[in-house]
């Protein structure tokens, strides 16, 4: 009898402290990575790279405890203009040909208001990897009425410079902003 007991007692104190943790993907349809430049100091020209993987692991509801990793196929780049998208993709810009993803893993997610979090994290491109930071924006979760997936939403906004990872090197600033506004929005479809 004292060890059903001892058994049963163990089995409860090993759930009580059992995590589970989610796992969940982009749902590409409903899931954009952008980024925007500016042009002669005048004009805004935006673009999306079409092609690319989030996988999002949390263990709470809130994603207070998330992690983040993305994957990007630098030859998905899209500005509208053919002719742009493959200089781009050039060793003038992104090098595809030698660069064919970036990458970006978290390490860190800082609470910053209510749903709102300093995501940090090593992002390489072009084949340097610098630690960056971005403001993340949690939308929610719900159950698509379609599909009836649990579905969650983010936001990701922030900027990088694209001289950090030497890309375009020979365009200077007043041609081509150094700075690089990023913008994502996804919604993630919970596999476990």
């Amino acid at each position: 009898m004292k060890k059903i007991a001892f058994i049963i007692t163990a089995f409860i104190a090993l759930t009580a402290f059992t995590t589970v943790v989610s796992n969940w993907e982009n749902d590409d349809p409903h899931s954009q990575l952008g980024f925007t430049v500016t042009h002669l100091g005048i004009s805004d020209v935006s673009g999306t790279f079409n092609d690319f993987d989030v996988k999002v692991t949390s263990s709470k509801p809130d994603f207070s405890d998330a992690t983040f990793e993305l994957t990007a196929k630098i030859a998905s780049i899209d500005t509208r203009v053919e002719a742009r998208n493959n200089h781009l993709k050039s060793a003038d810009f992104f090098d595809a040909a030698k660069y064919p993803e970036l990458t970006f893993k978290s390490n860190s997610l800082k609470k910053d208001g209510k749903n709102n979090y300093k995501l940090s994290g090593d992002l390489t491109l072009h084949g340097i990897t610098k630690q960056v930071t971005m403001d993340l924006k949690y939308r929610g979760t719900t159950v698509n009425p379609m599909s009836k997936a649990t579905t969650a939403g983010f936001q990701l906004e922030g900027v990088i410079k694209r001289s950090d990872f030497n890309i375009g090197a020979g365009f200077p600033a007043p041609m081509v902003s150094d700075e690089v506004r990023i913008k994502a929005d996804g919604e993630f479809i919970q596999k476990q």
